[in-house]
């Protein structure tokens, strides 16, 4: 499937959030969270221009599966760093462990091995950004506009499942379905992580 004029514009303004996110950083984290988040915010922004210079093809390279990793693995790091410190020690040996098993696995294991373990890392991940931010806003750690990360990791989590299943062969929707809407998901789960750590 080709990518749209609409797919370009769509992912244009992915990046321009990110690049806003990356620019003005978030006020009152820790060096390690603020580290954690400048990372997962700039490989989302290389992986949107990826997709508008290169289009839909470079999905299917290994690189792009293993670099999309450090997204949720960074994000979910910077926010246990910032909230839970005591237990960063061990989640930096998740997060390089399980980066490490996918990029090992992608090359040298068989297809369904390698995707599962992209599915058990990218959920750990995926469901640390989904609860976390909506469990501390719930308890008042945060403001309630927190909430949005949550929202954020929710979008991410979906469109990370939907490229999951399809890398299976058994895909949920048709791969063009998927493609169609995988840059709407991608503007939306920006939009809504930029909100979030604005009304933090």
């Amino acid at each position: 499937m080709k990518i749209t004029f609409l797919d370009r514009i769509l992912l244009l303004l992915t990046v321009l959030l990110t690049a806003y996110q990356i620019v003005f950083g978030i006020e009152g984290s820790t060096p390690l969270a603020i580290a954690s988040y400048t990372v997962a915010f700039g490989v989302l922004l290389v992986a949107a221009l990826l997709l508008i210079i290169l289009g839909f093809e470079i999905l299917d390279s290994p690189a792009v599966i293993i670099i999309s990793t450090i997204i949720p693995l960074s994000l979910s790091l910077g926010l246990i760093a910032e909230f839970f410190p005591k237990y960063t020690p061990g989640y930096i040996i998740f997060a390089v462990t399980g980066f490490l098993a996918v990029m090992v696995s992608r090359y040298f294991a068989p297809k369904k091995t390698a995707t599962i373990i992209l599915i058990v890392v990218h959920g750990i991940a995926g469901l640390l950004i989904f609860s976390l931010p909506i469990y501390l806003s719930v308890i008042g750690t945060t403001n309630q506009g927190f909430l949005l990360v949550g929202v954020g990791g929710g979008l991410f989590g979906i469109g990370g499942m939907l490229l999951s299943f399809l890398k299976t062969g058994k895909p949920i929707l048709p791969r063009e379905r998927i493609l169609s809407i995988l840059p709407v998901l991608m503007l939306l789960t920006t939009a809504a992580f930029v909100a979030g750590f604005a009304l933090a």
